[in-house]
């Protein structure tokens, strides 16, 4: 019971981590590898902000969200939208997206390790223990995992219950159609990749609470966020979520009860077996 509710702390961050690569990838059509970065720098930025001010962290999600939204806005509008034009169909769109931002991620690398150096970091944010069903936890992964519920259910009843929802989730499903039903395909992809980008760096925020940090492991959360969007189906929100909880509770029985080295070895392995039986991810459906 022990392991199964730490995984499930654990997926809970993982889930907002893959919803934002979700929205950005199943949406907008950009396979973001700088989404890590994002991550990392909301991270960083959180830090600053409670040691050097001692703003809240959960505060402080009401500043880095809308500016990591606008953010992500520019990036899409002045190094995306040209890309987008250009690209005569949706693999073009794909491989140049790849490679820009592969090159953002060096960049966004590369200024986070000019301001920051290439120490860890962590700081002390309730750090204190809380008992579920006579379990102690840290009371800094409970307030994340609360964060990280109430920020996932506030997208799920967006994308199903507002008619801005509906136009990102018809845009997921077929760009073209979507177009038939005036819906500005353009606006809303990039409304949908700087909402990924914001939700990411909320993310970041809250495992910036319990988690060790550096400039450099921006990669290693791309890597996860993928693995979570392949499984539960590019631009499907629930199975993205229920992916994120099966690789946070896969992570923590392989650290707990093998070697925690080998959580990576875990996350690829389980990743394949999911490729190889169910390529379409959790929830999709086979194409006709």
């Amino acid at each position: 019971m022990l392991i199964l509710l730490t995984g499930l702390l654990l997926g809970g961050t993982y889930t907002l981590i893959a919803l934002g690569l979700t929205l950005q990838y199943g949406v907008a059509r950009i396979m973001n590898l700088a989404n890590g970065e994002t991550l990392v720098a909301a991270c960083f930025v959180t830090f600053w902000l409670y040691t050097g001010f001692g703003i809240n962290p959960l505060l402080g999600l009401l500043v880095i969200g809308p500016v990591a939204f606008v953010v992500n806005w520019l990036i899409y509008t002045w190094l995306m939208q040209p890309l987008v034009k250009r690209a005569r169909n949706r693999g073009m769109l794909e491989v140049d997206s790849i490679l820009a931002t592969f090159g953002l991620l060096f960049l966004f690398q590369g200024l986070m390790l000019q301001a920051f150096g290439g120490s860890y970091f962590n700081y002390e944010f309730l750090a204190r223990p809380f008992s579920i069903m006579g379990n102690s936890f840290g009371l800094n992964r409970v307030v994340a995992f609360v964060a990280a519920a109430v920020i996932a259910v506030a997208l799920y009843l967006f994308l199903y219950h507002t008619d801005r929802g509906t136009a990102v989730r018809a845009v997921a499903v077929d760009p073209r159609a979507a177009r038939l039903v005036a819906i500005d395909v353009r606006k809303t992809a990039a409304f949908a990749f700087a909402l990924g980008g914001a939700i990411t760096a909320c993310a970041g925020t809250l495992l910036s609470t319990f988690y060790t940090f550096n400039t450099s492991m921006g990669v290693i959360f791309t890597m996860k966020a993928l693995i979570i969007v392949i499984m539960g189906g590019v631009g499907d929100v629930r199975g993205a979520v229920l992916a994120a909880l099966v690789l946070g509770v896969t992570e923590t029985l392989v650290a707990s009860l093998l070697d925690p080295g080998l959580t990576l070895a875990a996350n690829y392995t389980l990743f394949i077996v999911v490729l190889l039986f169910r390529p379409q991810g959790i929830f999709g459906k086979r194409p006709a």
